[in-house]
């Protein structure tokens, strides 16, 4: 039996956020990765900063990737600090998007850093709110 402590399991809900996204599995980031509300601050990147669904939220990033061929998430230097109930995790995370068929380049890429807020259920760890803060990107940014 494996033993895994409480910043692995927070940190397997974090690779998992990044992992069903990419493989767009909308139904797995609703039942194991997000709370049933999730407080979105994509504001960075002119997105919504408000409470969401977390539906909602798969609707918006399923149409926003229908596009896209592939979609890679990459994050590191993750910074985990557990209080009781609920975990903060702070990392570097980049996001490249790439399409076969597109004019003017192939991928474009964004690079910030993200503020992700988890709180313990009796079902485990979920993700209640969400910041990315965006530094710079690159590539074909009107790539669709």
């Amino acid at each position: 039996m494996v033993i895994r402590s409480e910043r692995d399991e927070v940190l397997e809900i974090i690779h998992k956020l990044f992992w069903y996204t990419d493989q767009r599995s909308w139904d797995l980031l609703q039942a194991e990765v997000f709370s049933d509300l999730v407080f979105m601050d994509m504001s960075s990147m002119q997105g919504p900063s408000e409470e969401m669904r977390a539906a909602d939220i798969c609707k918006i990033w399923e149409s926003d990737f229908a596009g896209i061929d592939v979609v890679h998430h990459a994050s590191s230097n993750h910074l985990v600090d557990i209080q009781d109930h609920t975990a903060t995790v702070l990392l570097y995370g980049t996001a490249t998007h790439y399409k076969a068929s597109a004019a003017n380049g192939q991928t474009r890429q964004f690079t910030g850093t993200y503020d992700i807020r988890l709180m313990k259920h009796g079902f485990g760890w979920r993700i209640y709110e969400f910041t990315f803060r965006l530094q710079f990107q690159t590539g074909n940014l009107s790539l669709v």
